[in-house]
């Protein structure tokens, strides 16, 4: 198969901001002000335009950036799928538009469709009862160490240590320190896994939990997981499941079958709920049985044909506004209920069937394997961030680069299930023709995008927010 590049350039793209397209300036009227002076115009610059030039430009616009709408996008850990629209749509029915502060007697409806989204996580993930409330991934786990922290308080347990392993993402780490205790960084062992030896020297009667990724970082499933488990029971100490990888799993495993007693849900991995910019989130916690009567109040449940809100006995109290973010939920419940267990399940074998067709068909070598829905493969002796910008000249999306940091020039990759074999096709050549370029090609790369190579540091920490700094001469 020939790769069309010229399909995917953006080079010719340019759009002038609306104030360089037609403008009118309006006066804004005389009168006293109560801002200070300096705050204040005599007359602002307006632009003129009508709804088709204004559609255009912000269509534009959209073409400059790149989304799962346009092609894949394989960040590896991340799981950027593409969200079918069928949940916009539920989102968006009228009927949805609840008043969180509407009476339970009038919100039967929600609190049915809450029950059970809660329902169906704790079936799917193996556990006995599941909160709603938290409004991120990184913030169910804040609340899960959080419930960990208080059933060991309330068994009289004075527990300072959480072990993570090196491997983990960034937000386990800062959950743990955030909730108070002290982290014990665990390493790999040669294959990739948890070291059991050095898991067996770190667990202790300080340790309060084991924060563990199953598959993990590398797309590895822990073949010693019951023994792990056993481990830090047997030391009084509980086992918390990262679900960023859960997309791996549905229909065939359950963290709970394997000895895990807190894990969060990443609706917006796993349950297609949307990712990224910024915009409300939910982070669903399931816990044992054990494990319940800690979990954020209030809690949804039926009695006798009804449902109601109540407050566990024991709760660490409100992580979040009212009972989470409603519409986030109603998304992943249809996504859920749509699929079903035989969807559910087919959904997370094209993870792994795709993630697996597109290894075998790049030019690199994936150190760790068998992985699953992600593979981390080394770009050699290039540089890793060199060929993830040239990718880009080449029309696709490159994958998370740089980490894990035990993968030299890792390039981790995770194409997810949704992609067509023509998709994972133009991904591999984009790969393959990339590390094929000259160091010259790659350094100057991207250079048939619409910007070129940025500071990606300084423009994290000193974002331009707005067309102001253009205008006033910044570089």
């Amino acid at each position: 198969m020939d790769f069309d590049q010229a399909r995917y350039s953006r080079e010719d793209l340019y759009e002038p901001l609306l104030s360089e397209k037609n403008s009118t300036r309006v006066e804004t009227g005389e009168g006293d002000s109560p801002l200070p002076d300096d705050l204040t115009r005599d007359s602002v610059e307006l632009p003129d335009l009508s709804e088709p030039e204004l559609a255009r430009h912000y269509t534009r616009l959209s073409q400059m950036n790149w989304s799962v709408e346009m092609g894949p996008y394989p960040l590896g850990s991340c799981t950027m799928k593409y969200n079918p629209s069928f949940t916009e749509d539920v989102a968006a029915d009228p009927n949805a538009a609840v008043h969180p502060d509407r009476s339970v007697r009038s919100s039967q409806g929600t609190l049915e469709l809450l029950y059970d989204l809660q329902d169906y996580l704790g079936r799917i993930g193996g556990m006995d009862a599941v909160t709603l409330q938290p409004p991120a991934g990184a913030a169910g786990e804040f609340a899960g160490i959080l419930v960990a922290k208080a059933y060991h308080e309330a068994n009289g347990d004075d527990r300072s240590e959480v072990i993570v392993p090196a491997s983990a993402h960034g937000t386990n780490f800062a959950s743990a320190a955030m909730a108070g205790y002290d982290v014990v960084e665990l390493p790999s062992d040669d294959d990739g896994r948890v070291d059991v030896e050095a898991l067996d020297a770190a667990v202790s009667e300080d340790t309060a939990a084991l924060m563990l990724t199953n598959p993990n970082t590398v797309g590895l499933f822990e073949r010693d997981i019951v023994e792990i488990a056993e481990m830090v029971h047997d030391a009084g100490g509980l086992l918390y499941y990262d679900g960023a990888n859960l997309n791996a799993l549905l229909g065939r495993g359950r963290p709970g079958d394997m000895g895990f007693d807190i894990m969060h849900y990443n609706v917006h991995k796993t349950f297609a709920t949307p990712h990224g910019g910024g915009g409300p989130g939910a982070g669903p916690v399931g816990v044992v049985a054990e494990l319940a009567e800690f979990l954020p109040k209030p809690h949804v449940r039926e009695r006798g044909g009804s449902y109601e809100l109540y407050d566990p006995e024991r709760s660490v109290g409100k992580v979040h506004g009212y009972l989470g973010n409603w519409l986030v939920l109603v998304k992943a419940y249809a996504y859920i209920a749509r699929l079903g267990d035989e969807g559910l399940a087919d959904a997370s074998a094209k993870a792994v069937l795709n993630a697996n067709y597109l290894a075998e068909n790049v030019d690199l070598e994936v150190p760790y394997s068998p992985f699953h829905h992600e593979f981390a493969a080394t770009a050699g002796d290039r540089d890793a961030a060199d060929v993830a910008k040239r990718m880009l000249d080449y029309g696709v999306h490159p994958p998370t680069t740089k980490w894990p940091e035990f993968v030299p020039e890792a390039m981790l990759t995770e194409p997810t299930e949704v992609e067509s074999r023509d998709s994972l096709d133009d991904l591999a050549h984009a790969f393959n023709a990339s590390l094929g370029d000259s160091e010259e090609e790659l350094e100057g790369a991207p250079s048939r995008t619409t910007a070129q190579r940025i500071d990606q540091t300084d423009a994290a920490r000193n974002p331009r927010l707005s067309w102001h700094a253009l205008d006033d001469g910044e570089e």
